[in-house]
């Protein structure tokens, strides 16, 4: 997991031949006087070292963080008038990311040796209790270290994608959030306050690359990038090659598996577990049809186990006999003492994740509280024609990139929530009955919570009804189409039907006055009896009616990865707006 040899080296020709920021000029002429750079400018042209670098670190997060790490991370140097500030910003950031990921291997050391002394020494009755949070932090350590590793690398080429680089960093970040979320709960105060504080230190590293990444960047805009809203194109994006497309409108019988699973014994496995564990052991077994990816077909039947598909396991696509055919099943949940990251039913974390045809389950039920179905950190991840079904926080979109089609998703409170980059399309979303005693249903609670993370929930051209337990009571119950978890809180709903289950304020508040101004929640020629925007909050942070190139933005097209798609198998829409 470590920064190969040829990376460092390659970062160290880059800094030599560079000139170094905290000893450059900062000069921008006349014609880029308006350039979001021209704030690190003075009247005299010229800064002193620790100068730039105080004037730098003044626009990230953290700025004594940034002043101590990029004056450690210097050398002395002269100073060269032919230096640009484009290209001094990006020897910053390269200075920071190097830093960054240092620290994010001592954290995950930490967080293993925390691990493996606590499957030591407690037995396995309270192993969950004392190795979820630690362990969470593990994993997401395993995932952040090898986005940032990606990070150095690729932003060592040229040319190179920036949208994965902010992806990664935007990640990156959001995974020491949610290893300090599971910290929280756990009652082991020793070891808390060391991972803790260990957790908080990264975040402000990884807080303050991400800034620096985004002035390097111009602060550029989502906006900025649309492609032309009118252009059509296909069903699927093009992270999913030419030679898999078919893997997802093909029948289960026109598709060579890589593993067959079938509980009466006729496949290669009789568990989901056991099929991945496989597929890990062996690695990704190629078949004529599949172009490398590991394809497990589940037979009808239902799976009471636990999926967990790690970083390393990239490609992995679960294809079922059908929702309500093909179930996976489980019952974890907050109130039995587990972390929310553990309780889902379903996680995959490796890059490339495909689900098909699949239903799967949380149903610990509406008064376990947190109770995650499905949890997907997984980058340029699809999921198609599955049914998701829980109560409260039943989708965990937790980070990167992600693209639902045609999928419904039951649930009460907050029942659509993370910080990944998130589209919804001709998706059935369902409300359900809260739980006795409970009034409110939430169906989106989106945690963006730095304005430079590239993520945000959309919900495009979908239903949003009340479910078939909630339709006879629903004048009962208050449902919210979100709340803000995190202070910048994003999400969207646009040419989607509402019925009248949605209350007339549309949203709702987290606590008190809580990011209301700096949240960004928007709604697009919406329809159906609860979509009139005459009754809605009237936040800073809420656009009751976005104008055409604003809902652009966060359209496939717009907002996952650009213009990152190719014809596909027949099933057509727009990748911007529809008609």
């Amino acid at each position: 997991m470590s920064v190969c040899l040829s990376t460092i080296s390659m970062f160290k020709i880059k800094l030599a031949v560079a000139i170094l920021f905290f000893s450059s000029i900062f000069i921008v002429e006349a014609s880029t006087s308006q350039s979001h750079f021209s704030k690190f400018t003075r009247s005299s042209g010229e800064l002193s070292h620790e100068e730039a670098i105080s004037s730098l670190c003044e626009h990230t997060p953290h700025p004594a963080t940034c002043e101590s790490t990029l004056l450690s991370s210097s050398s002395s140097s002269s100073s060269s008038s032919s230096s640009s500030t484009r290209g001094t910003l990006e020897v910053a950031f390269l200075q920071s990311v190097h830093s960054t990921v240092a620290k994010a291997q001592h954290a995950r050391a930490l967080a293993y040796n925390l691990t493996i002394s606590h499957r030591q020494n407690n037995d396995d009755s309270s192993v969950h209790f004392r190795d979820g949070s630690v362990s969470d932090c593990l994993e997401l350590l395993d995932d952040a270290v090898d986005m940032l590793d990606n990070v150095m690398t690729t932003s060592l080429s040229k040319p190179h994608n920036d949208d994965d680089v902010h992806t990664w960093l935007s990640a990156a970040l959001t995974n020491q959030e949610t290893c300090l979320e599971s910290l929280e709960k756990d009652k082991f105060k020793t070891d808390k306050s060391i991972m803790d504080a260990t957790a908080q230190n990264l975040s402000q590293y990884i807080s303050n690359s991400l800034a620096l990444f985004m002035l390097t960047m111009g602060s550029k805009s989502k906006e900025a990038k649309n492609a032309n809203p009118n252009r059509k194109l296909l069903s699927f994006p093009t992270w999913v090659p030419a030679a898999e497309r078919k893997l997802l409108e093909a029948s289960v019988e026109e598709i060579e598996a890589d593993a067959v699973v079938a509980q009466d014994g006729s496949g290669t496995h009789k568990s989901i577990g056991e099929a991945l564990k496989g597929l890990l052991l062996t690695g990704s077994l190629e078949s004529s049809g599949t172009g490398g990816r590991s394809v497990i077909h589940v037979t009808a039947g239902t799976y009471h186990e636990y999926i967990n598909i790690p970083t390393k396991q990239k490609n992995v696509m679960l294809i079922g006999d059908g929702v309500g055919k093909t179930i996976i099943v489980g019952n974890r949940n907050s109130d039995d003492g587990w972390t929310t990251y553990k309780t889902a039913t379903v996680a995959a974390m490796g890059d490339g994740f495909i689900a098909r045809d699949i239903t799967i389950v949380n149903n610990a039920g509406p008064s376990k509280h947190q109770a995650v179905a499905l949890r997907v950190g997984a980058d340029k991840s699809v999921v198609h024609r599955c049914s998701i079904m829980g109560y409260q926080d039943t989708l965990y979109t937790h980070s990167k990139r992600q693209f639902y089609r045609e999928t419904d998703i039951y649930g009460t409170v907050d029942f659509i929530f993370g910080n990944s980059a998130v589209v919804f399309q001709t998706c059935n979303i369902y409300p359900r009955k809260p739980a006795s005693g409970g009034l409110k249903n939430f169906v989106t609670a989106q945690g963006r919570s730095s304005p430079d993370q590239n993520t945000g929930i959309s919900i495009h051209n979908c239903k949003i009804a009340a479910a078939s337990d909630l339709a006879p009571v629903k004048s009962s119950y208050q449902t919210y189409l979100g709340r803000p978890w995190k202070q910048y809180s994003r999400t969207i709903v646009m040419q989607s039907f509402l019925d009248d289950s949605i209350n007339r304020a549309g949203w709702s508040p987290w606590s008190g006055g809580f990011a209301l101004n700096t949240l960004y929640y928007g709604e697009y020629m919406n329809s159906g009896s609860g979509a009139s925007t005459s009754g809605r909050v009237k936040w800073g942070g809420y656009h009751a009616s976005l104008t055409s190139t604003q809902a652009q933005a966060f359209t496939v097209g717009g907002f996952i990865s650009g213009n990152l798609w190719l014809p596909s198998t027949g099933v057509s829409f727009s990748s911007g707006l529809i008609g």
